[in-house]
C-alpha cells in the first residue's frame, strides 16, 4: 500500500505498528473494533517506537507560556491525552501498510502560532497553483485542497477551545452532506436527462417511421385522387360528345319535321285552292 499523500493537515510523526504474523481476525470481531484495537495499541507503543513524540509534547518552545499558575505534570497529560483523543475522533489517524508492517499517523496536537497559519495560507496557495486547480466552476482539485485547510483550522481551534473545534466540526458535516445531496441530485438529473434523451431517441424513431408509413398513404391517395380525376374527365367528355350527337340529332329531327310541316300545309293548300 502506498504511504498517503502530503496534506495542508499537520500530523504527528507516523509510529510503527508490530502485528503478529499468526493473528488471526476472528469473524464476530467488527471493522470498528479492529480500528480501535489498532488505534489502542499505536498509542501505546508511541512512547516506545516514535523517539520524537516526546520532544514534540515536551518542548517548551512549542506550547504557549501559561498566564496562570502552571498545572500538575499529571493534569497537563490528562489535558494533553483529552486533546489527543478529541482530535482522533474528529479528525481520525491516517493508516497505511508497508513492507507488511503497519503505520498510522496520528493529528499533531502541537498548538499553531499566527506564523504557522500564514505559511498555511502560503502552502495553500502554492498547492492551488501546483495542481492547477479552477478558480471558478466545479473543481475537485480545489474543493480537497480546501477541505483540507479547513480541517488544519478545526485542529487548530480544537486545542485552544475544544467547543469551538466541536462546532467547526458540526459545520463541515453540515457543508459536506450538503454537498452530497448536491451531487446525488446531479447524479440523479443527469440520469432523468439520459433516460428523457433515449425516450426521445426512441420517440424520435417511431415518429420518422410514422411519418414516412404517412408519406406512403398520401402518395397512394394522390395516386387515387389522379385516377378518379382522368376517370371523370373521360366521363365527362364522353357525356358532352353524347349531348352534342343528341343535339345534333334533335336539331335534325326538328328540321325534318319543320320541312315536312311545310310540305304538308303547302299541300293542303293547294287542295283547298281550286275548290274555292
Amino acid at each position: 500500500m502506498i504511504p498517503p499523500p502530503d496534506s495542508l493537515l499537520r500530523y504527528s510523526p507516523p509510529v510503527l505498528v508490530h502485528r503478529r504474523r499468526t493473528e488471526k481476525r476472528s469473524p464476530g470481531v467488527s471493522g470498528t473494533a479492529r480500528a480501535a484495537r489498532s488505534s489502542r495499541s499505536a498509542r501505546a507503543d508511541r512512547a516506545l517506537l516514535s523517539p520524537q513524540a516526546p520532544r514534540l509534547q515536551a518542548s517548551p518552545s512549542a506550547l504557549p507560556t501559561p498566564a496562570g499558575p502552571v498545572p500538575p505534570p499529571r493534569a497537563a497529560a490528562e489535558a494533553g491525552k483529552q486533546t489527543q483523543e478529541l482530535l482522533n475522533a474528529i479528525l481520525p489517524p491516517r493508516e497505511w501498510v508497508e513492507d507488511k508492517t503497519l503505520w498510522v499517523q496520528e493529528v499533531s496536537s502541537t498548538p499553531s502560532t499566527r506564523l504557522d497559519v500564514v505559511h498555511l495560507q502560503e502552502q495553500l496557495d502554492l498547492r492551488l497553483q501546483q495542481r492547477q486547480a479552477r478558480e471558478t466552476g466545479i473543481c475537485p482539485v480545489r474543493r480537497e485542497l480546501y477541505s483540507q485547510c479547513f480541517d488544519e483550522l478545526i485542529r487548530e481551534v480544537t486545542i485552544n477551545c475544544a467547543e469551538r473545534g466541536l462546532l467547526l466540526l458540526r459545520v463541515r458535516d453540515e457543508i459536506q452532506m450538503t454537498i452530497a445531496a448536491y451531487q446525488t441530485l446531479y447524479k440523479s438529473s443527469v440520469a432523468f436527462g439520459a433516460r428523457k434523451a433515449l425516450q426521445a431517441e426512441h420517440g424520435k424513431s417511431n415518429m420518422i417511421k410514422r411519418i414516412a408509413e404517412l408519406e406512403e398513404e398520401k402518395r397512394e391517395l394522390e395516386a387515387q385522387v389522379s385516377d378518379q380525376k382522368a376517370k371523370c374527365e373521360a366521363i365527362e367528355k364522353r357525356e358532352y360528345e353524347r349531348r352534342q350527337i343528341e343535339e345534333k340529332k334533335h336539331t335534325e329531327e326538328v328540321q325534318f319535321l319543320k320541312r315536312t310541316n311545310q310540305q304538308l300545309k303547302a299541300q293542303l293548300e293547294s287542295i283547298i285552292a281550286p275548290n274555292k
